[in-house]
């Protein structure tokens, strides 16, 4: 297909490509381009414009408005190079009716030649509101007679060192050598209204004479559509293809014989509860999953206080009764130590033997925990990254438990699966993997993003967990929720007081930690408050913490190391200060942490004013309603993906041109786009993979 004609950018004759081609890999230029992960000519295809330039048309100086990109033409009436406040050259230009300021604070001897008094030129830039009137800063100065482009000027991600031009040219020689046949079916096309590949290509590297710049901008133009489904289609393709070879690895099948003397069975009769329905659904979601020949790979999604760690108990138990070991990761010491006393608390009595494994293990009781795991000894496994050191072999895993699994990476996660490889060769069996999240993930999410997982959730609370009050409080009122805490505290309660910095930061005018501990002690004296952070000694910090769990502290005054895992079911209050400077979704973790018992809980949301935008809607989230997947909704709203899929998908870049939000329907057609082609047209479906990933999908085969 030709490329549109007119315009600056369009393609040069092939001779002159030839001569201003695509640089040789070892220049400068090469380097550069490798820096922005251009490589092959398919590479520079897709290094789609972060916005176009318009240079079509000229608007009068009178017309203009802060915050708009033009172009302008006049007389300079004047320049001139000053000092102070810093080294700038500023120059004067009058289209007869109105002026307007343009300013240089970096420029060269030859910049200033451009804009002598009386000359005519167009100057194209952002325009801004000065203290004198409109101004551009850095503008892009052409000679007044030069021909007017016919069509919008492309402008790509770059990098230092590497300009527009060459980056235009490059990009146009590569749709010249790239193969841009559509592999995409005609009934696939005309189903869901895209345009040809080719096309959409050619259209958003060089628009024609008739493209706005608002269709391109603001990514809705048929060309950006297309791009963005092929990008959507690309990646379902890549969690179908995923999931579809995890059928043909191998896994021990976890079996246990279902009576009444099982670990499984005894386990559930010994427990002071009686799981609810929901979790009940879930145990047999996984139970089912491990007793097959494959790896299990199911994410466990539920609320803050669903129920998710007796459920994981249960999944262990099955594997330890068919004769497997259970590795539990979890992403700090204290997460871990708080699973290792629970869950040891449960399985010591049915004989079963549970090891904690973490950086603070001295020498001695670390060599005598990796002998036990080494042995097989220890059934169950709780740690942190320590799990996933060289010096720790496994007898025979097979049940990997990630908890929070978002905090992360595919590294960490393949280290931890590939301790269980029996025998490490391409025909190795492979641990069952459950995932477990409290970050419930919104559906438009899961359907992009997990699709390759299988996907349980507790949407159900055990009964006997204590609604949670959320109270917003301004800061001066500091005074009346002290005299609060007190009377909680003669009532026999606890709280925490949860701060987001340690020490006093020039940067951020914010109470800390510390200061809090101090202020507190003040103002009510008599009470038992401590102080725990991320920079204690571990030592200490678990020291800490056993005394409010065994009633030994009234207030702990905290950062978040106690955002997740915390189980003190006697801490009825929470207060977090400067809670506008926290995400929604750890907010509503902290907010878990209390309600675990009986008492009436509260949790206290002190704020800071004035507030920003978006520090209002997330308050207001909270303060709207206790339901995570709301929450969880409202957070994707506000934040992106990327605060729920943590480091997950490290090294796979995010969606680099398609909005979840923004093209949730666009999502939902390239995943029945990916399940015909997979049926019906699996020659079209490699070819787009190899098109959009070039091998890059193994990442998501975690």
């Amino acid at each position: 297909m030709p490329v549109a004609k007119g315009g600056a950018h369009a393609v040069r004759p092939a001779a002159r490509q030839r001569r201003h081609g695509a640089p040789d890999e070892k220049s400068a230029t090469g380097r550069l381009f490798r820096k922005l992960g251009l490589d092959e000519p398919m590479d520079f295809v897709l290094h789609f414009p972060l916005r176009y330039e318009d240079e079509t048309r000229v608007v009068p100086v009178r017309a203009v408005r802060p915050g708009s990109s033009v172009q302008v033409e006049g007389e300079i009436l004047s320049h001139e190079v000053s000092y102070r406040p810093r080294k700038q050259l500023k120059a004067v230009l009058s289209d007869g009716d109105a002026e307007i300021t343009l300013r240089w604070l970096n420029f060269y001897p030859s910049q200033v030649k451009q804009v002598e008094p009386g000359m005519r030129v167009r100057a194209l830039g952002e325009v801004r509101g000065g203290l004198w009137g409109c101004e551009m800063v850095h503008p892009r100065i052409r000679r007044s007679d030069a021909p007017l482009p016919e069509a919008l000027t492309p402008v790509y991600p770059t990098t230092s060192g590497l300009s527009q031009p060459v980056l235009r040219q490059a990009v146009l020689h590569a749709l010249a050598q790239a193969d841009l046949s559509d592999p995409l079916p005609e009934r696939v096309r005309e189903r869901y209204g895209l345009m040809p590949f080719g096309d959409a290509v050619h259209q958003l590297h060089a628009p024609g004479p008739g493209d706005t710049g608002d269709g391109m901008e603001s990514q809705t133009h048929p060309a950006w559509l297309r791009v963005k489904f092929d990008e959507l289609l690309a990646q379902q393709l890549s969690m179908a293809e995923a999931r579809a070879l995890r059928q043909h690895q191998r896994a021990w099948p976890l079996i246990v014989a279902q009576d009444a003397d099982t670990l499984p069975t005894r386990l559930l009769s010994s427990l002071p509860f009686a799981l609810t329905a929901a979790q009940q659904r879930v145990v047999a979601d996984i139970c089912h999953d491990m007793a097959r020949a494959h790896p299990m790979h199911r994410l466990l999604q539920g609320d803050v206080g669903s129920g998710k760690t007796v459920v994981a108990a249960l999944a262990a138990v099955q594997a330890i009764a068919a004769g497997a070991q259970v590795a539990l990761m979890a992403p700090t010491e204290i997460l871990a130590e708080q699973h290792y006393l629970k869950l040891d608390s449960w399985l010591a009595p049915l004989g079963i033997t549970t090891v904690l494994l973490n950086g603070r293990l001295g020498q001695k009781a670390r060599r005598l925990a990796q002998a036990a795991i080494e042995s097989g000894e220890a059934a169950l496994v709780i740690g942190t990254q320590a799990l996933i050191q060289d010096k720790v072999s496994f007898n025979r895993l097979g049940l990997v438990i990630v908890d929070e699994q978002h905090r992360f990476g595919v590294g960490q996660r393949l280290a931890l699966g590939r301790k269980g490889e029996q025998p490490p060769d391409e025909g190795a069996m492979l641990p069952h993997q459950l995932m477990m999240s409290a970050t419930p993930i919104p559906r438009t999410l899961a359907m992009t993003y997990f699709s390759d997982l299988d996907v349980s959730v507790i949407d159900e609370l055990p009964p006997g967990r204590t609604p949670v009050k959320t109270k917003l409080i301004a800061e001066h009122r500091r005074g009346e929720l002290a005299e609060y805490l007190a009377d909680a505290v003669r009532a026999g309660r606890q709280a925490y007081w949860v701060c987001p910095l340690v020490e006093e930061s020039e940067a951020l005018d914010l109470q800390n930690a510390v200061d809090t501990h101090a202020g507190l002690q003040v103002l009510l004296p008599g009470l038992r408050i401590g102080l725990v952070h991320g920079r204690l000694p571990q030592a200490e910090k678990s020291a800490i913490m056993d005394a409010f769990r065994a009633g030994e502290m009234d207030i702990l005054v905290s950062t978040t190391v106690i955002e997740v895992g915390v189980d003190v079911p006697n801490a009825s209050t929470m207060v977090i200060e400067h809670a506008e400077r926290f995400g929604l979704a750890q907010l509503h973790q902290l907010r878990g942490r209390v309600g675990r018992g009986s008492a009436a809980s509260i949790c206290v949301l002190l704020y800071q004013a004035p507030l920003s935008q978006v520090a209002r809607q997330r308050l207001r989230a909270m303060f709207e309603t206790e339901d995570g997947f709301e929450i969880a909704r409202r957070d994707l709203e506000l934040r992106g993906p990327g605060e729920f899929l943590g480091v997950r998908q490290s090294g796979v870049a995010l969606l680099r041109f398609a909005d979840l939000q923004a093209d949730a329907e666009l999502a939902e057609q390239a995943r029945d786009a990916a399940s015909y082609l997979r049926q019906a047209c699996p020659e079209a479906a490699r070819a787009h993979l190899q098109r959009w990933l070039r091998g890059r999908e193994d990442y998501l085969r975690t």
